[in-house]
């Protein structure tokens, strides 16, 4: 007889609130915890009760409907969870109607070799290939909290967040694929690798063969590192409490078979895919910024202009004209008094020069440490899809083309240009308006004034009188930011973007247009506006990501399903899949509801995969299989099993296996069981061998006998 092994108690917590929906799990690697703070949130804490992270997805809509760590046990969960949140509801947008169901995460060996002997071999190709230029660059610079929209616009506004997304590409990690499959309630599968390059949705159904319902729903998976099968697990949809449930053995091919390395190409491809969200952010903040600097001194023109106006004894004549009058004769018209000393007047002038003077340096700042070295590393990753594109186009389907490379960069080149423009004539405009900020309070004083005194005149006398000209004719009015940050007509966009489609360079037609905008010529379409640039590349590299995503899903087989169908409900099952045969085994367990009570006491049964007098018999699908029904007494004698000690009242509704790791000092393997009341949490150690403990535990009966 098998002596039960009573487990010893390593941690236990009192959760309050109650998680949402009952969703907790404990981190693989570390004593971190996760759970459903509510609806919309999720919050990491330390097994001391201390608060890691608190992330909350905004809506009213709920948003948290699974969680599950990575097996890594994800060292930096704060920014993990809150990206991964961010990435599901990415999921939800695509249909409306769909919820996350259940969430899986796993990591793959892609050619077949451990790190340790990746480590071990010296291949100078392969420490090209790999070889890392970003890293030479500077930092991404976050982002101001204010200005930004959409889902993004806190993402990139900490320095921890920007070193998370931002990660250098690890050489060590090269031989691994890092699979994210989700399930949605409505019977599709999303299939992603690397956190968030999406390979696309799937659509399963059962063949009619089997007698499979109209629709299926996606309850659980089972993988295996060394295997690219997975074994998904369908029960019909609708159905809460089902008696049968699908094997579906779904084979990833593409994470053996990929002409490139894969790694490579999805670190590549999803750090371009964030920094083009990150420089959407910034295009928002530039023109966020330039508007409020025309936004107060608008107001203050147009008043001055409707007051002119109104005089009619000055023809078409507006502010324009008559602060150039001013600036060459020194006499000003009445009305141009009256509007400088009681309406701008000092406080007036005030907000004007702050709203001006700031919002340019901030646009200066957001060009100079944003936007351009966003595009510098945007051109360094598309040199190198141009390089992998032309290596295999000619011999594999990889997804992508050189020429649609090539069109992405002279995109890029031509953001460049318009950068480094708006860069030059942010500080020239700034420039000038300090000198013109100058003569403007000069001249409200000298009018407020009923004298002229000596230091006034001494002030006029050093003022730059060039440059105030300069910036009245030239930039008050309308400021030549307005070809590179104003507002895109929908007519015009559409004319251009058709213009674009044509096959010409788009840098040579920019660069025309330019040239015609600083000639001085009339409205000449709308290539320069950073707002239409970043939405044209915007759809070129979508192209290219979905034309990459497609060759990978073509790859994706799913293979004959096992239909499972018991005469009761299933209450509760396992999968597990196990790579000791090729192309390897799945194990599944499943247990019927049953309405029969006991005072026995709680244990945890291991199962082992093969023993004769378990009964374990074939299964072929379709066929009927009789049972082979183990009473208590036999499963605690024939397998191992161990006692958990709780107090009475405790019902566990939930459980967590996870294994021994040594990351941050030795955690032993445990067992997680929340409470029916969702509030109790108890956490109890395995033991490291689990025979041997047993062995032990009869030796001293035998010495207590």
């Amino acid at each position: 007889m098998t002596k039960p092994i009573e487990l010893k108690l390593f941690a236990e917590t009192q959760l309050d609130p109650k998680p949402h929906g009952g969703l907790i799990t404990y981190n693989p690697s570390i004593e971190l915890f996760a759970r459903a703070a509510g609806p919309t949130s999720l919050q990491v804490w330390r097994s001391n009760g201390q608060v890691v992270a608190k992330v909350s997805q905004r809506g009213e809509r709920e948003s948290v409907q699974a969680i599950r760590w990575k097996a890594d046990g994800n060292q930096e969960p704060n920014r993990r969870l809150e990206y991964t949140l961010h990435r599901l509801t990415d999921i939800r947008r695509s249909n409306a109607q769909s919820d996350p169901s259940i969430l899986a995460w796993k990591d793959l060996a892609s050619r077949g070799l451990d790190s340790d002997d990746v480590k071990s071999i010296s291949d100078l190709p392969r420490d090209l290939t790999f070889l890392e230029v970003e890293t030479a660059l500077p930092k991404i610079s976050p982002l101001p909290v204010s200005g930004g929209s959409g889902d993004d616009m806190f993402v990139f506004t900490t320095r921890a967040s920007l070193e998370f997304l931002f990660r250098p590409f690890s050489p060590q990690d090269s031989d691994k694929v890092d699979v994210m499959i989700v399930g949605t309630n409505d019977g599709r599968i999303h299939l992603s690798i690397y956190d968030s390059f999406v390979i696309g949705n799937f659509n399963y159904t059962v063949p009619q063969s089997l007698g499979g319902p109209n629709s299926v729903q996606l309850v659980s998976h089972a993988s295996h590192p060394d295997l690219s099968t997975h074994t998904l697990v369908f029960k019909p949809s609708g159905d809460a409490k089902p008696t049968m449930l699908y094997l579906v053995p779904m084979d990833l091919t593409f994470v053996y078979s990929s002409p490139e390395n894969l790694s490579l190409l999805s670190s590549k491809t999803t750090t371009l895919q964030k920094l083009l969200r990150y420089l959407k952010q910034v295009t928002m903040h530039m023109i966020h910024e330039w508007q409020s600097t025309r936004e107060l001194p608008s107001r203050f023109l147009n008043s001055i202009n409707e007051t002119l106006k109104e005089a009619g004894t000055y023809g078409e004549m507006g502010i324009k004209q008559a602060l150039y009058h001013s600036v060459v004769t020194g006499h000003n018209f009445p009305e141009v008094k009256e509007w400088l000393v009681d309406q701008l007047a000092e406080r007036g002038h005030k907000r004007w020069d702050k709203a001006v003077v700031s919002g340019l340096q901030t646009l200066r700042s957001l060009v100079h440490e944003n936007f351009l070295p966003a595009l510098e590393r945007i051109g360094i990753i598309l040199s190198r899809l141009l390089g992998i594109a032309r290596f295999h186009e000619s011999r594999e389907e990889i997804g992508f083309t050189s020429a649609q490379i090539i069109k992405v960069m002279d995109i890029v080149s031509c953001l460049m240009l318009v950068g480094n423009k708006v860069l030059l004539l942010v500080m020239e405009e700034l420039d000038l308006f300090q000198s013109f900020s100058s003569w403007l309070r000069h001249e409200i004083d000298r009018l407020a004034s009923s004298s002229s005194p000596d230091e006034l005149t001494e002030k006029e006398a050093t003022m730059e009188h060039g440059k105030i000209l300069t910036y009245i004719q030239q930039y008050m009015p309308a400021s030549p930011l307005r070809y590179y940050l104003g507002n895109v007509a929908s007519d015009d966009a559409d004319t251009d973007w058709r213009q674009a489609e044509s096959g010409s360079s788009l840098l040579d037609m920019l660069d025309r247009q330019v040239k015609k905008q600083e000639s001085g010529q009339p409205h000449t379409g709308v290539f320069s506006q950073v707002e239409f640039l970043c939405k044209y590349v915007d759809s070129k590299t979508n192209v290219v990501f979905e034309g990459i995503a497609e060759a990978e899903k073509r790859s994706v087989r799913f293979g004959q399903p096992a239909k499972i169908l018991l005469n009761k409900n299933i209450a509760k099952f396992d999968v597990r899949m196990s790579a000791a045969q090729t192309p390897g085994l799945t194990f599944t367990a499943l247990t019927t509801e049953s309405q029969e009570s006991n005072d026995l006491p709680l244990r945890i049964v291991r199962i082992p995969h093969r023993a004769d007098d378990l009964g374990f018999q074939p299964y072929q699908p379709g066929s009927a299989v009789t049972p082979h029904v183990l009473s208590n007494e036999e499963v605690t004698t024939m397998t191992l099993n161990m006692v958990v000690p709780t107090d009475p009242g405790f019902v566990p509704v939930q459980m967590e296996v996870k294994e021994a790791r040594s990351e941050r000092g030795y955690i032993p393997s445990r067992v997680c069981l929340l409470g029916s009341d969702l509030q109790t949490y108890k956490i109890f150690a395995l033991p490291d061998d689990p025979f041997k403990e047993a062995a032990k535990s009869r030796e001293d009966d035998v010495m207590m006998q």
